[in-house]
């Protein structure tokens, strides 16, 4: 992907997460540590779509396959998200747009959970994939 000339590529933007979810996000989010996992949980499961739910559920999981499979969630409903926007399987998708950052971050949770249990393609894909979306891609952006 990274070779198409740049009049190829253009830029998609996920627009923001509605203002009653993203309160009901950041509540789950100030829950205390034990009762963090099941708070999320409950808003993920009122909002299956909520790419930022399942992006903070991913370092929650109990071992590698559950990690994996919430980022893997993430990063598909992040995708349905982008073709819902415009995205055609190309074109940027940037860190700097802060509407973004949740998918983004699916994508690193999901690498880390695919190196956790030896997909060792699945990282390269995913990492190419991250320089593809951003080709300013810095790896402290989830850090």
């Amino acid at each position: 992907m990274a070779d198409l000339p740049m009049a190829d590529r253009h830029e998609t933007v996920l627009p923001p997460i509605p203002e009653s979810v993203d309160g009901e996000l950041t509540r789950a989010l100030a829950a205390p540590e034990a009762q963090r996992k099941a708070a999320l949980a409950e808003v993920v499961a009122a909002n299956p779509t909520l790419i930022a739910g399942w992006a903070e559920l991913a370092p929650l999981g109990a071992d590698p396959v559950e990690r994996y499979a919430y980022a893997r969630v993430g990063y598909h409903r992040g995708l349905d998200a982008l073709r819902a926007n415009g995205w055609g399987g190309r074109g940027f998708v940037r860190w700097s747009q802060p509407t973004n950052r949740p998918l983004l971050t699916c994508v690193v949770r999901l690498r880390a959970a695919a190196a956790e249990i030896g997909e060792v393609d699945e990282v390269t894909r995913l990492t190419d994939f991250l320089h593809d979306l951003d080709p300013e891609w810095d790896e402290s952006n989830t850090a």
